[in-house]
This record gives structure tokens, sequence and C-alpha cells, in this order.
């Protein structure tokens, strides 16, 4: 159980350092991994030109860019999540401490983090995608607001919460890049949504290493996260808007979290095949299975509707 006070109990005390030689070792293999990449080289600079107002250039206008506002809704969605990066650094730091693997992996992913956000914001000045003004005030806005942790208390949930959270950013870029039809977008989106899987295997494994040393407890944390996952951009003042246009241009709707994002990580980690579990752990893994196949379910009949009605996504 996650404690709501937000502070880690003994027990999980014992299992951050526990698991902080496999921190070490995934810290090792992601620094081999990762490939430098500097923001400035993605974006199309000969594009921009001033804005109204102190240089009195041009006013933005909806017109100046070719892409579709669902397209516009996802990146505008993504950047406030990135730009929340503060919050995000001090919620890590609270739990895993600044000292030690853990230490230095939270440090090193809020510096590959903060790349995101300055490429994004770039981009979407220079190309003129987006009201530069309502952008600016929704970031005024969000990160007035802050993040606090989905799971204080308990880092097996936020272990698993996190695993899940990256590999939904990485698809959401990946398709946003996609169907943006602009070739500058999809390549800057591809190499944030690189990062992002980078940071979904680091996590993935690391919540592999805790099923082998605590399995009940790493199942009852996977099972809480999945069943009642939101991305954590789920206060962004754009929300609400944004929401159902992502989903129904594909970029991020229950199709997708389940065959792309869920499967995916479920399978990898050998969930359904796992052996030691007692009743606690089969609990929760039975409620884990029934959740994905009523997930199934409603994709199936919203295909099937799709369908009836001629709608092409």
């Amino acid at each position: 159980m996650h404690s709501p006070s937000g502070e880690l109990s003994q027990d999980d005390d014992h299992v951050l350092r526990e698991l902080e030689p496999v921190v070490a070792a995934n810290l090792d293999r992601h620094l081999s991994m990762t490939q430098e990449w500097f923001p400035h080289q993605y974006v199309p600079w000969s594009r921009g030109q001033d804005f109204d107002g102190p240089l009195e250039g041009r006013a933005w206008d909806p017109e100046q860019s070719p892409l579709a506002g669902h397209v516009r809704s996802a990146l505008v969605l993504s950047l406030l999540t990135e730009d929340n990066l503060p919050s995000y650094h001090t919620e890590l730091i609270t739990e895993l401490g600044r000292e030690g693997a853990w230490g230095e992996w939270a440090h090193r992913w809020t510096a590959e983090e903060g790349r995101h956000s300055t490429a994004l914001r770039d981009y979407l000045h220079v190309t003129r995608a987006v009201d530069p003004i309502a952008l600016e005030r929704h970031r005024m806005q969000h990160v007035s607001t802050g993040y606090t942790r989905e799971y204080p208390g308990s880092a097996l949930h936020g272990i698993a919460y996190v695993m899940v959270q990256e590999q939904a950013t990485r698809v959401a870029h990946r398709n946003t890049g996609r169907i943006s039809g602009e070739a500058v977008c999809e390549r800057l989106l591809s190499r944030i949504a690189a990062d992002e899987n980078l940071h979904m295997v680091f996590y993935r494994d690391l919540l592999a290493a805790a099923f082998d040393r605590y399995p009940d407890r790493t199942m009852q944390a996977l099972c809480d996260a999945v069943c009642a996952f939101r991305m954590p951009g789920h206060n962004a003042p754009t929300l609400r808007t944004a929401a159902r246009s992502i989903a129904v241009s594909g970029i991020l709707d229950r199709d997708t979290l389940l065959n792309e994002i869920l499967r995916p990580l479920l399978r990898s980690l050998g969930v359904f095949e796992r052996t030691g579990l007692t009743g606690e752990g089969e609990r929760s893994r039975e409620k884990l299975h029934q959740y994905v196949e009523r997930q199934a379910a409603a994709v199936a009949r919203s295909a099937l509707w799709r369908a009836e009605q001629g709608v092409r996504v």
C-alpha cells in the first residue's frame, strides 16, 4: 500500500536500497545507449520571423500553420506536460534522494527531459503552429499548479506508473509526428520518442527486477498503476478541449492504450506467466487481467460501431 503522507515506509526504504545495484547497472547501460543531440538542430529557424509586441513584428494567426487542429492540440499538451519538469524533479528527488545511483538517475533523466520542452517550444514558435500568448498563459497556469506524485509513499507504485507513462509518452509523440504531415515535426518527435523509449526501458527492467524480489507487492503496484492510469498532464488547462481530438485522431485513444502501450509492457514483463505469487498477488493479477479484457471488449465494440457507421479514423 502507498502512504497518503507521501513518506516512504521502512519497507520502501528497503526496496530502494535493494534495487540500487539494479539502478546503477541500468544507468550504465542507459548512458552507453543514449545519443547526444541538440534541440537547435531540429528547429527550422529559417521559417522564423518577429512577432508583434516590442519588436513590432507580425501578429500570430492560425492560418500561418498547415498543421491540423488535433496535431496542434497534441503538441501543446505534450509541451505543457514537459513544462512541469521542475515539479517532476522535485517529486523524484524527494522520493529517491539525491545520492547514489538513484540520485544520479534522477538528475540525468531531468537533464534529458529538459531538451524536449526546449525543442518543442522553439519548433512551435518558429513555425507559428500555436498562439504564443495563449501558450505562455497556459504554461504559467500549469506550472503554478504543479504536479504531485500519483502514488506518494510507494516506490513500487512509482516505478510501475512511470514505466507506463514513459511508454504512453513515447507512443503519443511517435503517433503525433506520423500523422502531422510535416517532415520536420515528425523528425523532431521521433527524436524525442527515442529518448522516451530508453526511459521506459529503464523503468521496465527495474520493475522486472522488483518482480523477481517482491512478486506480490509488485503485481499489486502494477495493477493499481494500470487500472487507474492517467497521464501527468491530466490537469493541464488545455486538456478538456484537447483530449477528444487527440483520441479521435488515434494519437492516444483506448485502442492505442491497450495495444501499443499496455499489452507490449505486460508481455515484455511476462505478467501473466509469472510464478511465485501468493493470494494478494494472484488477486491483483486477476484484476489486471479482467481490466485488460474489459478494455479489449470496449475496443472491439468501438471498431464494430465505426465499421457499421462507415467511420474512418
